[in-house]
């Protein structure tokens, strides 16, 4: 995507800073809604981002939302099938709905996170790739931000969707975390790698394994649309972790009988494995300093449970786009809203995910979880749906946020969905 340095005024209405889906579905909303919008990034589109490549309902109805058309991501692979095995082997086939949306899919971040700066730039924002933000300072009538190769932006409000270690935060000095051991390496760590000359049925499917040396993590498998898999495992963040000991493990992995089946003997990778963190604690994240709201990772936004962290870049991107709507010229109000937004909505799902993942530490009870899940078609049906945030994580906790149909809508992307209203920002 070329860049678009050379037409920034030196007075912009709202510079958003980083790219990916945080910051792309706050610059369309915004947009759509009038407000002029400066997106600028340091990276050069397409660019890979390491993930497990999966999207969930939540993640598919918002994105359905922004506009994304599934044929511009040429990876997009759908998926309707969920197998996820206890740390015994107890194995448990979760069918998503079908006929009435889409549940699940699989695209590479290279792909989609590309189509949806196209859908921000098709908005009318202004898009600013391969451009660093090099200094950062508040002011009482702006936020001044250096950008290499544009200058000094005096920009209104600001977005922060710069990643875990959000450089704009530490240039404002913003408070993120003086009480909790620096530096921050988040609350997972995952590991993956691509596959391809894959030739196994089961591998057009999901698989998600509890082994009992990764608990409460999992290892997974995610089909491709090349015919190749996104290969991968996640586990809690501990003292001591390194990439060696992660990479030791992943051997390993790759050659338990049960992984290896689905794998296929035949497999070859594609390229080198990646190890990443993953921020999950949004509950105890700076949400926002002065002019400028966090998104995102720099919000700490994904699921503390799973790992997913897309749909909840996509969510805090449309909060922080509706709250400086709802308050275009009071920061402070918009912040305030903002916040609420995040507490009210994304603090229950967090809690939530907190205590099962607890849980989740000890083979017996993810044993018994599983057995529980699988026993009838309903509770298949309903837990696939939980699972891929069909509904919010934590809804048990908010009954405010039940509606009647909650755990029988309809999926994203469906003949019978284009003009079903987007469900509330929570959710």
């Amino acid at each position: 995507m070329p860049s678009a340095s050379s037409r920034v005024p030196t007075r912009v209405e709202v510079l958003i800073v980083g790219a990916g889906p945080s910051g792309a579905a706050a610059a369309i909303e915004l947009q759509r809604s009038g407000t002029a919008v400066t997106l600028v990034d340091k990276a050069v589109f397409p660019r890979d981002k390491c993930c497990g490549d999966g999207l969930t309902t939540g993640a598919l109805r918002r994105l359905e939302h922004l506009g994304l058309d599934v044929a511009q991501v040429p990876s997009w692979q759908w998926v309707d099938d969920v197998h996820i095995s206890s740390p015994k082997g107890y194995t448990v086939n979760f069918a998503l709905p079908r006929g009435d949306g889409r549940f699940s899919a699989i695209a590479t971040r290279n792909d989609l996170d590309h189509a949806l700066l196209r859908v921000a730039e098709k908005a009318g924002a202004r898009v600013v790739t391969g451009a660093a933000v090099t200094s950062a300072s508040q002011h009482s009538d702006a936020v001044r931000v250096a950008i290499d190769g544009v200058g000094v932006v005096a920009a209104e409000r600001v977005i922060a969707a710069d990643g875990m270690w959000s450089p704009l935060r530490k240039m404002l000095g913003t408070s993120s975390a003086r009480s909790e051991r620096e530096p921050y390496l988040g609350e997972w760590h995952a590991y993956r790698q691509y596959f391809n000359n894959v030739h196994t049925v089961d591998s057009r499917d999901i698989w998600v394994w509890f082994e009992k040396d990764l608990l409460p993590g999992y290892a997974w498998s995610f089909p491709l649309a090349d015919g190749g898999l996104n290969v991968g495992f996640g586990v809690e963040r501990a003292d001591g972790i390194k990439t060696n000991t992660m990479k030791a493990l992943w051997a390993s992995l790759l050659e338990r009988p049960h992984i290896r089946a689905v794998i296929g003997a035949d497999a070859q990778a594609v390229d080198s494995p990646k190890a990443w963190p993953i921020p999950a604690a949004i509950t105890h994240a700076p949400l926002s300093d002065g002019r400028v709201l966090f998104v995102g990772d720099a919000a700490r936004a994904c699921d503390i449970l799973t790992g997913e962290g897309i749909g909840q870049a996509l969510q805090t991107g449309m909060m922080a786009a509706a709250a400086m709507l709802a308050s275009p010229h009071d920061p402070r109000a918009a912040a305030l809203r903002y916040e609420n937004d995040v507490r009210t909505h994304l603090g229950p799902d967090h809690r939530m995910a907190v205590t099962l993942q607890r849980m989740m530490r000890s083979s017996a009870v993810c044993r018994s979880a599983l057995r529980v899940c699988g026993a009838t078609d309903w509770t298949r049906r309903n837990f696939a749906r939980w699972l891929f945030e069909d509904y919010a994580r934590g809804i048990a906790l908010t009954p405010t946020r039940w509606r009647w149909g909650l755990m029988s809508g309809p999926g994203a992307y469906g003949p019978d969905t284009a003009d079903t209203p987007m469900p509330t920002i929570g959710r």
